[in-house]
């Protein structure tokens, strides 16, 4: 699954908008979406190129749900951003997820950084973000992690990353040639 048909990848875009828009009005991306994105991925995977369409796109759900499973371990996002990205991964497939991802990321740092000089505060939430890495390089205790993430989340800008997924992967969609 190199390529995929157009129509999937307005699919992709379409339910990427969706829960970009959801995710910013209610920080949270609902299973409802996330659940039907993953199995229809699947499905249709299955049904265009039979096992080996459903084998790459299992592989593309499961990388997805890695890359970001970590960051959800310790409190940093939503399960509703990590079953997006998984979502996703199960309609493009492994290779195409991770350049998904990789956009997001830099896409959601962007956001991240120009919420931090909005705030006003940059040198407090500077501080907040070394006091996590720092945590994360000495705790190694997901537990503790998410514990401690908890209770920092009140003085945190948070950022729906459902709206960096969406971004970053609509434009690596755009930027590979899957959408034109």
């Amino acid at each position: 699954m190199t390529q995929i048909p157009q129509i999937a990848s307005w699919i992709c875009v379409a339910v990427l908008i969706e829960a970009a828009i959801i995710d910013g009005l209610k920080f949270k991306v609902p299973n409802w979406l996330t659940y039907h994105f993953m199995l229809g991925g699947l499905v249709y995977s299955f049904w265009l190129q039979g096992s080996s369409g459903l084998a790459t796109s299992a592989a593309g759900l499961g990388l997805g749900l890695i890359l970001l499973l970590p960051l959800y371990a310790i409190g940093g996002m939503g399960a509703g951003d990590v079953k997006l990205l998984a979502g996703l991964g199960a309609w493009i497939g492994p290779l195409p997820i991770f350049w998904a991802f990789a956009c997001s990321a830099i896409v959601g740092g962007l956001i991240a950084i120009a919420m931090m000089a909005r705030s006003g505060r940059i040198f407090h939430h500077v501080g907040q973000i070394q006091s996590i890495g720092s945590e994360i390089l000495t705790v190694r205790d997901p537990v503790a992690l998410s514990k401690s993430a908890a209770e920092r989340k009140p003085s945190m800008l948070l950022l729906p990353y459902g709206v960096p997924i969406a971004i970053g992967s609509i434009g690596y969609l755009v930027w590979s040639g899957m959408l034109f």
